[in-house]
């Protein structure tokens, strides 16, 4: 892959927000500028590229990018505004960022059709853009604050690939978040018979069906509660009519799905006992667990499962461009079933689902599984657009 060419792009675009959550050049100058790489092997062609986007991290380090363009299918891989920060996110915000992406795609460099390159968080975040791209209906956040979808003129993507891909950040934190914490402000008041990495839990693997059941709801309870508080707390700053418009928050104890310690739950190759940021009680209470800082309107947008419209599945219906869907047969990230529910919801009629045995979530040492995924791909696109 040496004789790739990695070309820096730079989108800048008029910020129109009244509220600003970003800092730097990312927003607070009256612009957001967005960076990422265009990778693609010596004279390729205008004809596809492949547009990858997370919320919030950058993926050109990812494996697959540069296997893709060295098989002659360039990849432009953008950060959000929010890339390597997912504290203040606004999901909707993210969907303008991709409208601006797509169009630099077309109307600057000069390729006629976009596919949306949707891996692990990107795969929601492409449905997302995708649904509100063919028919637009969002014009405020989940806390109120103005954001219009319908007037920005988001350019419908051309296809849609979903590779190793989960429904959505908040159904991810529904099926992870610790339900033993029984105080937001004192991590270690946990309800014992609830407490996953305790040598004491009552039960252990493979857990009983009725105790899942109970552990589940108690996941989503404690969504709620912080819910409610965000909600309470943002009505209380907009009563008090001042200048403090937003607060941030810490969500202790994120990670304690049963997956990861029982191969049971919705099984596929996955190891057991460990998860992809690693031991799953290490990142349990790590700083780097998922929507462990949030600002309250984050908390709406990507984590609350009652008020996010990131979500996956539900945006796939209302997708009608041709679909590839890829599973990883041993992902240690994204639940098994995932996939399999955004393939099936697809609006389209153009659609294909396959799973990569053995592929862990990021093909880490596995080149044969990767390049099986590349093949999937390149096989697909050039089916439908030569």
């Amino acid at each position: 892959m040496g004789d790739l060419q990695h070309q820096w792009v730079h989108i800048a675009y008029r910020e129109t927000s009244a509220f600003t959550e970003t800092y730097g050049f990312s927003g607070s100058q009256g612009a957001v500028n967005l960076e990422g790489l265009l990778i693609s092997g010596p004279g390729a062609s205008r004809e596809v590229v492949f547009l990858m986007m997370h919320p919030s991290s950058t993926l050109q380090l990812l494996p697959l990018p540069p296997a893709l363009a060295a098989a002659g299918h360039p990849v432009l891989c953008m950060g959000s505004r929010y890339a390597k920060n997912d504290t203040a996110l606004i999901m909707e915000k993210v969907l303008l960022d991709m409208g601006a992406c797509v169009r630099h795609a077309k109307e600057v460099l000069g390729f006629r059709r976009v596919v949306l390159m949707g891996w692990s968080g990107g795969g929601s975040l492409a449905l997302f853009y995708q649904s509100q791209a063919e028919q637009p209906t969002i014009t405020h956040t989940p806390a109120g604050d103005p954001v219009d979808l319908v007037g920005a003129g988001l350019i419908p993507a051309d296809a849609v690939v979903l590779e190793a891909a989960h429904r959505s950040r908040a159904q991810c934190l529904r099926d992870w978040i610790d339900p033993s914490v029984l105080d937001e402000s004192d991590p270690d008041r946990r309800d014992p018979a609830l407490d996953l990495y305790s040598p004491d839990l009552p039960v252990k693997p493979p857990y009983p069906a009725d105790w899942l059941v109970a552990y589940r709801a108690a996941q989503l309870a404690r969504i709620r509660r912080i819910t409610q508080r965000v909600k309470e707390t943002l009505a209380e700053l907009k009563r008090r009519g001042g200048a403090e418009l937003e607060r941030g928050f810490v969500t202790h104890r994120t990670l304690a799905d049963p997956r990861f310690l029982d191969g049971s739950i919705d099984p596929n190759g996955r190891p057991v006992g460990r998860c992809y940021l690693g031991v799953p009680e290490t990142v349990n209470t790590g700083p780097v667990g998922m929507a462990r800082f949030s600002t309250l309107r984050a908390w709406l947008s990507q984590w609350s499962v009652d008020d996010s419209r990131a979500d996956g599945e539900a945006c796939a219906r209302r997708v009608t461009v041709p679909l590839l869907a890829i599973e990883h047969g041993a992902d240690d990230a994204v639940p098994q079933p995932d996939i399999g529910l955004m393939f099936a919801a697809a609006g389209g009629a153009d659609k294909q689902m396959h799973v990569i045995a053995g592929a862990n979530h990021y093909f880490q040492g596995q080149p044969e599984q990767m390049q099986q995924g590349v093949a999937l791909v390149s096989g697909w696109t050039r089916e439908r657009f030569g």
